[in-house]
């Protein structure tokens, strides 16, 4: 039987949704997009300044902005690539609404990343703490070509 498989994303510059894109194009997956009911600007996102909407998230680990639109029905899904960009090492905030909003008991979840210079080990750490009810795969840090390639490996890992 053929595995019913979910690329869930949040991206803020669009890095991440091209990654996301490739993912299910190679793994035949349908797409989501998490999306933030108030969008984030760019002022919002400069993580240099301590009141930016980003810091003020980032800094509340109880921090749940709200996603604009229909959240997905996760129980239709053997498998979910969750796929965002770090911030502050970890998920954004935004993810883990995501992840609050589904039933992940007996789910496989994959987490992708993007990130100027960070890795993935933090938010992988973080998701499988929060998340312990998902059975986790080792996630990875994407950059240019190749995560198709990847999502397949991971999906038979």
């Amino acid at each position: 039987m053929r595995k019913k498989i979910l690329v869930a994303y949040f991206s803020a510059s669009g890095v991440t949704a091209r990654a996301a894109r490739e993912i299910a194009a190679a793994v035949g997956a349908d797409l989501y997009q998490i999306r933030p009911e108030t969008p984030y600007t760019a002022a919002d996102l400069d993580w240099t300044k301590k009141n930016s909407r980003s810091s003020v998230e980032m800094n509340d680990a109880a921090c749940r902005p709200a996603i604009a639109g229909e959240m997905p029905d996760a129980a239709r899904y053997d498998a979910i690539f969750v796929g965002f960009p770090i911030w502050w090492y970890v998920e954004p905030r935004i993810v883990d609404t995501f992840l609050d909003g589904c039933d992940l008991a007996g789910k496989t979840l994959i987490p992708f990343a993007t990130s100027g210079g960070s890795g993935i080990e933090g938010a992988a750490r973080n998701l499988q703490n929060a998340y312990p009810q998902a059975q986790w795969k080792a996630g990875k840090l994407l950059g240019g070509a190749g995560a198709g390639a990847w999502a397949k490996a991971a999906l038979d890992a």
